[in-house]
């Protein structure tokens, strides 16, 4: 009985052990985890922060860009008020046509073409009438303009109306483009920051499997630990009860041996000092 018991006990000892090892093992693993989680919880945070950061600046930039938009179309409406004047005043004084600029524009373009390409003399010929008949055309006009200088004056206004426009549009296209670049950045982190926050859930959901398993081979642990504790007892008992069962049985075979040798002593017989030790530990004497 003693031998079996001694046996399971050093089973329970080899699984204790080995439940041990496990669970310090799954722990480690779970405490890796539980670090890349809240790394990753962090860049989340640190993500999701500069994408707010990045929408506030887009928002702010837009503000600009409804601004200017709004600046120059209200100036484009007071250059086209402008123009519109205008073509009345060339309709009540037989002014129609392209105009001055119009003219100057098309003469610089051509001009510039027989300069640098190569022509045939029929196409030369036909480029540099086509030239003569706008200069033409060009200094009509000019004269037309000279002569009404109201005409003149409005068209001069509307022009610098336009140029002040160009302006506030190239102000609005340069906000556009640093708001759209806030907004890319912006998209680009909240996506980083879903993608951070999935890597996250999924260590999370490792690291709560992992520290499961550290459990159950924790209560493993407990639980062989709790039986060798009963074992040992029963142990003990068996133990205790053999070591008895043996006391007994040497302190009756001293007994037997005093009452012999207190006999033999009455019977007059000479006792050595193994007999008289004999007779002490018996209680006789």
């Amino acid at each position: 009985m003693l031998k079996k018991l001694q046996k399971k006990r050093t089973d329970l000892k080899e699984i204790s052990e080995e439940a041990k090892e496990k669970r310090n093992t799954l722990n480690a693993e779970a405490s890796t985890l539980a670090a890349k989680r809240n790394e990753l919880n962090k860049k989340t945070k640190d993500l999701i922060n500069e994408a707010q950061e990045l929408k506030v600046l887009r928002d702010e930039i837009n503000e600009k860009v409804s601004e200017y938009k709004n600046k120059r179309d209200e100036t484009n409406s007071r250059a086209n008020e402008l123009f519109s004047k205008a073509d009345s005043i060339r309709k009540q004084n037989n002014l129609g046509g392209p105009s001055i600029k119009a003219l100057r524009k098309d003469i610089d373009r051509l001009e510039f073409t027989q300069q640098t390409e190569v022509l045939s003399t029929s196409k030369e010929r036909e480029l540099v009438g086509k030239i003569m008949q706008l200069q033409k055309q060009y200094q009509v006009k000019k004269v037309q303009l000279e002569s009404n200088q109201e005409l003149k004056n409005i068209l001069d206004e509307a022009q610098n109306i336009r140029d002040e426009a160009s302006v506030f549009h190239n102000e609005l296209a340069e906000y556009a483009r640093q708001a759209q670049e806030y907004h890319e950045k912006m998209i680009s982190a909240f996506k980083e920051a879903d993608r951070a926050r999935a890597e996250s859930d999924i260590a999370h959901r490792e690291f709560v499997k992992a520290q499961e398993a550290a459990d159950e081979q924790h209560k493993a642990f407990i639980s062989a630990q709790k039986e060798i504790r009963d074992l040992d007892k029963e142990i003990f008992k068996l133990k205790k009860k053999d070591k008895d069962g043996k006391s007994r049985i040497i302190k009756s075979e001293l007994q037997k041996d005093a009452k012999s040798i207190f006999e033999k002593f009455k019977g007059g017989a000479k006792l050595t000092t193994e007999d008289l030790m004999t007779l002490q530990r018996s209680g006789l004497v």
